[in-house]
């Protein structure tokens, strides 16, 4: 077994940022806590560095639960992006607040057990990973102390602590079939266990992944967290805890899973049916952008378990999550990014957003169509992988319902894209600079990505 700290210094980057950041706020004045955001960025930073060194290395097991392979590598450059965007998003709402030192290390907390629950390749280590990527973030819903943040971090806890028992039971259950927690040994023994108790295990798990991913049943915190809670915790929240999600879900059922165990393909192609589905049917009604947006990556969610339905059928399955799962998460903070930057929930604040900033007008077009799957944008990449995968791995009638939520999606995207351009103007404050060139940044990333996906896939 391989025990060298240094596999494992993207990981101590960001904890050693979340130290000191705590550390140094405890003494730093209120009007310089600034600092310790700049910390973390660095630390951020830095981890993003030594994660692309470490992916140039062969795949290896360390510590006997972390596994360091184009998972692990995917995943710890997309968590580490996304949350240094979101960190540069805060600077400016959270400058002089009370509590700033604590936003920033709660972020990077929640950002480190997101990066160890995609990693992981034990049970135990799972259950660990999604209590640190949880419990800061019930902190960071209600961190604005108001009726709406109160409500929306009380509904996220108790959901999140109830699935969270479930998950745990699903894992004591597997434990007991499969005689250890780790993958290679449930992939070993859950074969000669009884069915129908590997389905119950396996399902139990899912809630706890499932509630952390945002996909149905355990969706309803979505909306509400994403409208009650700050903004900037609202773009954290439906972007970086999905990743960890997703790479988890994709590394139980291709590692731990027997072929064919616990009924895993039809159950994951019914529930992303219904999650792709019911987010696009709630997002139509919508008149606020942030609960558009949270029914979105509710929908979104449902599209990215297609590739975790076929994993095992078809090598296809791992890239098309893994580059859906970067192209996602530059899209969905870009979009965040224009909401901060207009400092407005409902969609008439927009109108004519053209005329007061054409760059944030064509960043908001660029994210919402990208998420919609429009070229060149790199969701319309991961898509096209995961139409792949999904005919290759023998669910062809899966791609067909994926197909037609994509173009039904449009529509609600259109409302909120066609004001920006020909309504009317309305009175508002002035843009949030650093949000606005944060949405120009993420939108030319999301097109670069696109471009560039032959090139990404390679490397991959």
């Amino acid at each position: 077994m391989r025990e060298n700290p240094a596999d494992l210094l993207p990981e101590l980057l960001v904890l050693g940022a979340a130290v000191m950041g705590l550390l140094a706020g405890s003494f730093l004045p209120r009007a310089r806590q600034w600092i310790v955001g700049l910390l973390c960025a660095i630390g951020l930073a830095g981890g993003l560095v030594a994660a692309a060194f470490a992916a140039r290395r062969t795949d290896l097991m360390t510590f006997d639960a972390f596994m360091l392979d184009p998972v692990t590598h995917v995943t710890r450059v997309v968590v580490l992006a996304a949350t240094l965007l979101v960190i540069v998003l805060a600077m400016s709402p959270m400058r002089g607040h009370r509590r700033e030192s604590e936003f920033y290390v709660l972020i990077l907390l929640a950002a480190l057990g997101t990066i160890a629950l995609g990693a992981t390749s034990d049970l135990l280590v799972l259950v660990a990973a999604y209590l640190l990527a949880s419990i800061p973030g019930y902190a960071l819903a209600g961190f604005g102390k108001d009726a709406p943040g109160t409500e929306a971090a009380l509904k996220y806890f108790l959901m999140g602590a109830f699935l969270g028992i479930l998950m745990l039971t699903g894992v004591t259950l597997l434990y007991g079939l499969g005689r250890g927690t780790s993958y290679e040994m449930l992939r070993a023994e859950l074969g000669t266990a009884p069915d129908g108790a590997v389905t119950v295990g396996v399902v139990l798990l899912l809630a706890g992944l499932l509630f952390k991913a945002g996909a149905v049943p355990a969706h309803f915190w979505v909306p509400d967290v994403t409208e009650g809670a700050p903004p900037v915790v609202a773009a954290f929240v439906t972007t970086v805890p999905k990743i960890g999600a997703f790479a988890a879900l994709y590394r139980f059922a291709a590692e731990a899973l027997p072929p064919g165990a616990g009924d895993w393909p039809p159950l994951i192609a019914i529930i992303a049916t219904a999650t792709m589905t019911l987010g696009n049917l709630a997002a139509f009604a919508q008149d606020n952008v942030r609960r558009l947006l949270a029914y979105s990556t509710v929908s979104q969610a449902g599209y990215l378990l297609v590739p975790i339905a076929v994993a095992g059928r078809t090598d296809l399955a791992e890239p098309a999550l893994l580059f859906y799962l970067a192209a996602y998460a530059v899209t969905n903070v870009g979009a965040f990014a224009v909401v901060i930057a207009v400092g407005r929930d409902d969609l008439a604040a927009y109108g004519a957003l053209v005329r007061r900033s054409r760059l944030l007008a064509i960043s908001l077009v660029i994210c919402l169509l990208g998420l919609v799957g429009t070229p060149p944008a790199a969701v319309f990449v991961g898509k096209l992988l995961m139409f792949g995968a999904a005919l290759d791995g023998r669910y062809a009638w899966l791609a067909v319902v994926a197909a037609v939520n994509s173009v039904a999606s449009v529509f609600y995207y259109l409302r909120w894209i066609v004001p920006a351009f020909t309504g009317d103007a309305e009175q508002g404050r002035g843009l949030d600079r650093v949000a606005q060139w944060t949405a120009c940044l993420a939108a030319a990333g999301s097109l670069a990505l696109g471009v560039g996906s032959g090139v990404a896939l390679t490397i991959g």
